[in-house]
């Protein structure tokens, strides 16, 4: 055996233990959603909210009618189906210099 061929084979499995690792922890949080709570969009909601622990509730599934703003987005390729836009706001806690990209 060649270093070479010791080479390839440690990196093979070097990168073969990685993606193991990555898949493991990607089934992890897949499993995390698919056991989700589903919880119904009511007066009690956001009461339940608010008692959780941080006022978050990690995975959760909402079920429920979903009104538009303005109006409803209606497709141009399938008559009948229509559609909203959720407004996300991201909210960033620390922010920090990087003088290699010249960003925050």
């Amino acid at each position: 055996i060649t270093p070479g061929e010791l080479l390839c084979l440690g990196s093979s499995l070097a990168f073969s233990g990685l993606f193991y690792y990555l898949y493991r922890r990607k089934s992890r949080v897949v499993t995390r959603i698919q056991e989700a709570p589903k919880l119904q969009v009511d007066d009690n909601l956001p009461a339940l909210v608010s008692a959780a622990e941080g006022r978050c509730l990690p995975y959760v599934a909402l079920e429920g009618i979903v009104l538009p703003a303005q109006a409803a987005l209606t497709s141009h390729y399938h008559e009948g189906l229509q559609g909203v836009i959720q407004k996300l706001q991201l909210k960033e806690h620390r922010l920090i210099w990087n003088s290699l990209a010249r960003s925050w």
